[in-house]
């Protein structure tokens, strides 16, 4: 009873559809369907997973739709054959009209993946100040296919991700902190040791100037204006240029309240009988 059960099984599997397909084609056929569409059902589950706070809720569904149909067009090519279907013809067809396609659209379709790389590398993310070639300004909006910078003009650039996924990327707020510079001269004249006494007090005051890592303030070099002073201070990234504004007006002031020059660039020019006799020839 068990063998003609399994005969008359076999018989059904075996049987001719069409030309060379039996309805074994068929049945492996849909299970390579089935799996396909279980693939793609869990890449989907990752990616909302991983992408949604990443994304837009729009562009993270074009995303998954883009991969659902590669997925199931993989499988269905690849059942085809299996079909007896044959696929010569369409790619024939579809192979010149995917030339005028590919030239037409290759800057597309790498604008494309260059946005699902800076997706998935996150080096950039909305609200980051950035600074791209000649560009710099405030990340607004990160698309697919291209990226929005607000510059500090207030002026809204479209940057290609092609473009930005090939170039060089400054993030000047990733880090926690920044560090800024003064090139401070003070005139020979002057007390040097009060007026590096004075830097420090009013980078101690101020309440952003940070303490890990410590300001340094020390003698760079003997310029021909005066005694170079070079002061580096770290500040929190999102404030640092407020800071900087902040503690050059307030440095200047106390060193002028105290009688500290900061000398500016002069030339010193001598005429007539006074050049003479400073053993000058005329």
């Amino acid at each position: 009873m068990i063998a003609e059960i399994l005969d008359w099984t076999v018989k059904i599997i075996e049987y001719p559809l069409y030309e060379n397909v039996t309805v074994r084609d068929v049945i492996f056929a849909f299970i390579v369907i089935l799996i396909a569409f279980i693939i793609a059902k869990f890449i989907a589950i990752s990616l909302r997973r991983s992408l949604a706070d990443k994304m837009r809720k729009d562009q993270l569904e074009l995303l998954i739709k883009f991969v659902y149909a590669v997925i199931l067009l993989i499988a269905i090519v690849t059942v085809t054959p299996i079909l007896g279907v044959s696929l010569t013809g369409l790619l024939v067809a579809g192979g010149i009209v995917g030339i005028v396609i590919g030239f037409a659209s290759q800057r597309v379709v790498s604008n494309l993946l260059s946005g699902l790389f800076l997706i998935a590398e996150r080096p950039i993310k909305i609200g980051d100040q950035i600074v791209v070639g000649n560009i710099a300004g405030f990340v607004e909006d990160m698309n697919i296919m291209s990226t929005i910078v607000r510059t500090y003009d207030g002026v809204y650039v479209r940057i290609p991700n092609e473009t930005l996924f090939t170039s060089n990327i400054t993030n000047p707020v990733a880090n926690v902190a920044r560090r800024f510079e003064y090139l401070i001269p003070i005139s020979y004249e002057g007390d040097i040791e009060k007026a590096i006494d004075i830097i420090k007090r009013v980078i101690e005051e101020h309440p952003f100037a940070l303490k890990n890592p410590p300001a340094r303030v020390f003698i760079d070099d003997l310029g021909d204006r005066g005694v170079n002073v070079v002061v580096r201070i770290w500040a929190p990234s999102n404030i640092w240029f407020d800071v900087k504004m902040e503690l050059l007006w307030k440095i200047a002031s106390e060193l002028e309240k105290n009688g500290i020059e900061i000398p500016f660039p002069q030339i010193v020019l001598w005429f007539g009988k006074d050049f003479e006799s400073r053993g000058g020839k005329t």
